[in-house]
């Protein structure tokens, strides 16, 4: 074995393996690695079912290659299960489907997809038997700088596309699992967990905003409404659900923040997917909200910014769907966007978890106090 690929532990593999691997990475049947390094990758993994991220670099007769090794693991070795309600946690493990991504790349998705994505490429899969997987793949160097309205906007397109493409009576979940056609389900169960039993217990506690971090931004920003204007919407909620999965279904990307449209270096009209999320039908539009609001919870983008992102992406997101003969109002693709929104993000933008922590900044909770303002106010007009 080589030394080099120590970090990644059992995942390290046997020289010939390794070998056959660069080659496959290179596409050069004589390739033998050289010079190989691990790195692991510099970014906060917010998903439980992640359980690690690294990039693998290395040279082949003077030509540099490299890939990226994304470990997934079963919720139940999450080292934040005990955080949960005992009585929730056989429930989360449960639901939660950590192979989702291992099934996307097995699936024939590479073939819905509308010219302008595509999957990264794989090069291996490691399937444990403890519930743990390995996905070798693909290393996109990306485009730099902040994205353009453009690319928003074709963004929107083409996910419009690829949900009119994955209509429930067109295509199957990519794991068949008990209750998984069901619309909404996905949705349902995080706002009975992740909002109902979190997030607004958190939002309706006096003390939460008595903190001197929140407290401070919300004074300084004059944002003392929207502890109430928040409650106010957390009522409507099951009226919300109830809506969303009466409106028209696609099984979507789930996840589709500009993190997970990585565009490469040099194609800057071409989407790389990653990371696919919820794995059942939601209503028309959900891949809106993550699309939206994804660069500025990271603060890449001001929250000011996101009405003028907004409008755009909408219409173009609507221009996918008839591009594909799918015949949606415009009034059920902002419900079904705008009330997924505020269901999946806008009770917990609030970094709430990090109160206490000597790492918060006041910037930090000025930055998530507009962004949760300027989803309020894109929600509860039609809400």
């Amino acid at each position: 074995m080589i030394t080099a690929l120590e970090p990644l532990g059992r995942d390290a593999l046997p020289d010939d393996e390794f070998t056959a691997l660069v080659r496959t990475i290179t596409g050069d049947p004589q390739a033998v690695p050289a010079d190989v390094r691990v790195e692991p990758v510099d970014y906060p993994i917010g998903t439980p079912s992640t359980e690690s991220l690294n990039r693998v670099f290395g040279m082949s007769k003077g030509v540099k290659w490299s890939c990226f090794v994304k470990k997934f693991q079963s919720v139940r070795h999450w080292p934040m299960i005990h955080m949960l309600p005992e009585e929730f946690r056989a429930l989360f493990i449960h639901n939660l489907p950590w192979q989702l991504e291992i099934a996307v790349h097995r699936s024939d998705i590479a073939d819905l997809l509308p010219e302008g994505m595509r999957l990264p490429a794989t090069y291996r899969i490691d399937v444990y038997d403890d519930d743990r997987a390995t996905l070798w793949m693909e290393n996109i160097t990306q485009e730099p700088g902040p994205w353009p309205i453009a690319r928003f906007e074709r963004a929107a397109y083409l996910l419009g596309r690829l949900s009119a493409r994955r209509q429930p009576h067109m295509v199957e979940p990519f794991l068949p699992r008990e209750h998984v056609t069901t619309p909404g389900i996905g949705l349902r169960f995080y706002s009975e967990g992740r909002v109902s039993r979190a997030a607004l217990p958190a939002l309706a506690d006096p003390q939460t905003w008595k903190h001197p971090l929140l407290s401070a931004a919300v004074c300084n920003l004059g944002e003392h409404g929207l502890r109430d204007d928040l409650l106010e919407l957390g009522e409507r909620i099951p009226a919300v659900l109830d809506a969303l999965e009466a409106l028209p279904q696609c099984y979507q990307h789930g996840d589709a923040s500009p993190q997970n449209l990585l565009v490469p270096q040099g194609k800057p009209d071409e989407f790389v997917v990653i990371d696919w999320g919820f794995d059942c039908p939601q209503a028309v539009g959900f891949d809106l909200g993550q699309l939206l609001i994804g660069l500025a919870h990271a603060g890449e983008l001001a929250p000011e910014a996101l009405p003028v992102v907004h409008k755009v992406i909408l219409k173009s997101f609507q221009d996918g769907l008839k591009a594909e003969g799918m015949q949606v109002s415009e009034d059920e693709v902002l419900y079904g966007y705008l009330g997924s929104l505020l269901v999946r993000a806008a009770f917990t933008a609030l970094p709430l978890e990090l109160l206490g922590n000597a790492d918060a900044s006041k910037e930090l909770f000025e930055q998530r106090v507009q962004l949760t303002r300027a989803m309020v106010d894109l929600v509860t007009p039609v809400i």
